[in-house]
């Protein structure tokens, strides 16, 4: 009969709860994993059985913690790297979240707000209605499956206890923040063009013809123009996706290869 030492079991363990704090850290934030609306059991058992897996497939290197109180900062190091990769998943996909919000201020739906259950917040309704498309975009292409991977290759990259949060590790963090605007803004670029040439043309109006009320004539003009320009867009709209995607997994690797000082 083949038994299993107490200390290898309790390092089988100790490995095992490493790797479930990353991953579940990972998909906490994560804009398609995350989603409030996917039952908790259901995100527990996909953390468990992922962890699971990957623990069993990958190279793990030997563990070397003289204490519990140094055990339970290499637990905290491994959670805060999970969330760092969600955040930045998140982050980028957060650029729609931008860009619907400068199109609503332009087309004057921006007193219009609709409550997403699913982030507990006020989000404006072009930027829901994108959010949805580029999840299903997401879903449709089997984008997620990218994230799965990244998550797997991220032990292979930052292995175990190697994590360093140096200088140029936090300082992309910061650049992301100033590329998710600019994302935003390019996103929104045709629609606030658009309408900033209607209102110049109307100023030009109501100067030569002082007479009509330009607001009542402008409100229902801007609408129809925004609302006529998202749907003419809507195609390109997935190449948008597919760079939020691809930008999504060079920042994550990006992240990876700082953090372990390489």
């Amino acid at each position: 009969m083949t038994t299993i030492p107490f200390d290898a079991f309790q390092d089988i363990w100790n490995i095992f709860l490493l790797v479930l704090v990353r991953i579940t850290g990972m998909f906490f934030l994560s804009p398609v994993f995350g989603r409030r609306n996917i039952p908790n059991y259901f995100k527990v058992g996909f953390c468990f059985i992922f962890s699971v897996i990957t623990a069993n497939s990958i190279q793990m290197p030997a563990m070397s913690y003289t204490s519990l109180t140094a055990y339970v900062v290499l637990i905290a190091r491994e959670l805060l790297v999970g969330l760092t990769l969600g955040f930045i998943s998140y982050l980028l996909f957060s650029s729609i979240y931008i860009a619907g919000q400068l199109i609503d201020m332009r087309i004057g739906f921006g007193m219009v707000s609709v409550f997403d259950p699913l982030t507990n917040v006020q989000i404006p309704v072009t930027a829901d209605f994108y959010v949805i498309i580029a999840t299903v975009m997401m879903l449709i292409t089997d984008a997620h499956h990218l994230l799965i991977q990244a998550m797997v290759d991220s032990y292979k990259i930052l292995p175990i206890g190697e994590v360093v949060f140096n200088g140029e590790a936090i300082s992309q963090i910061f650049k992301l923040f100033t590329g998710v605007f600019a994302l935003g803004f390019k996103i929104a670029a045709p629609i606030t063009v658009s309408i900033l040439i209607t209102d110049i043309s109307l100023g030009i109006v109501s100067k030569s013809m002082p007479q009509m009320n330009v607001f009542m004539l402008g409100m229902p003009i801007k609408i129809i123009l925004g609302l006529s320009i998202i749907f003419i867009t809507i195609s390109a709209f997935k190449g948008i996706v597919n760079v939020i995607i691809q930008g999504t997994y060079e920042e994550i690797y990006e992240f990876l290869r700082q953090a372990k000082g390489s």
